[in-house]
């Protein structure tokens, strides 16, 4: 009973070591709905190698992510508007099915244009090969009245898939040693102890197998989503044959005109008109005003000196 007890605390310990800076990665629902959950995982890693791992119980590394081909999850966006967007969708539909890809989802729903007329509006997002998404983008694109947004995305996961490599080595390691262990044990409650330690170790390798899956999956087919747009629902609101909305751009566009030319007028005021006046100013009136100041000095002072002279004498009596 104290060697079953040693050698399970052993392996724990050797796990806890080898796994604790590996990567958390939660499994898309999206893959979920598509089929790729982890109930039937595909087997990872060569036999060869499984039989290394079981013969010496080797707890290894993963190869670095320099040695090995990257992983890289290449999606892509795009709100389009379209003459008929269930005919984009049935393309859609159609060119993935085409390149080898499949449908993830898709939603066809109405809405109102501006004229309250009901229109069709959708949503759908395919998968296709990844080593094909550059020529199903240029079909997707093909045949649009406008691309209102495009966005392309990468990421690359090549560390974390890295990463869980190594903590699936180190599972199955600790798998084979407990299954020899139990093989050894003699009591039932021995026997008990070890199968519920396997099961646990045998669902973290499911768990681990799901995630790598769901890597390997989403980097060999790229996602595309689209958001269709009918054309209908972008045309200008009309009555009669006129259109409110024109008049409203109009009346915005001369209130921008009458700012821009009072703003230029600022300018001019200040930056060449007053300068101006104020040269004139100091030209031409400035001297005026002198000669103004001077002509009324001197009434001033013949005005004063009429004060100031002695009464002349009166005339001898004759």
């Amino acid at each position: 009973m104290k060697r079953l007890l040693i050698a399970s605390m052993l392996i724990a310990i050797v796990l806890l070591t080898a796994c604790g800076s590996r990567a958390q990665v939660a499994v898309d629902p999206q893959f979920i709905e598509e089929g790729y959950a982890p109930e039937a995982p595909m087997p990872v890693g060569a036999p060869v190698e499984m039989e290394k791992a079981a013969d010496s119980a080797y707890i290894g590394n993963a190869v670095p992510p320099a040695q090995q081909d990257r992983l890289v999850i290449q999606n892509a966006d795009y709100t389009l508007v379209v003459a008929d967007p269930k005919a984009k969708m049935d393309q859609m539909t159609a060119l993935a099915q085409t390149l080898g890809g499949f449908v993830v989802s898709a939603n066809l729903y109405q809405t109102y244009s501006p004229n309250g007329n009901q229109v069709p509006e959708g949503s759908i997002v395919i998968r296709v090969p990844a080593n094909k998404l550059e020529e199903a983008l240029k079909q997707v694109k093909a045949d649009v009245v406008e691309i209102r947004n495009e966005t392309r995305s990468g990421q690359d996961v090549t560390q974390e898939y890295v990463d869980l490599e190594s903590r699936l080595k180190n599972l199955q390691a600790a798998e084979i040693q407990l299954t020899r262990i139990m093989e050894d044990a003699n009591r039932t409650e021995d026997v008990m102890s070890v199968f519920n330690q396997l099961v646990y170790y045998r669902e973290q390798i499911e768990l681990v197998k799901g995630q790598m899956q769901y890597y390997e999956q989403s980097a060999n087919f790229s996602a595309i989503s689209a958001r269709l747009i009918a054309e209908e629902s972008i045309q200008p609101l009309q009555v009669g044959g006129w259109k409110p909305q024109g008049v409203v751009r109009d009346a915005v566009q001369s209130l921008i005109n009458f700012l821009q030319n009072f703003v230029d007028f600022l300018i001019w005021a200040v930056i060449y008109y007053l300068p101006t006046l104020l040269l004139i100013g100091l030209v031409i009136v400035l001297p005026i005003w002198l000669v103004y100041l001077a002509i009324r000095a001197i009434r001033r002072r013949s005005k004063k000196n009429k004060a100031e002279a002695p009464p002349e004498p009166p005339a001898p009596a004759k």
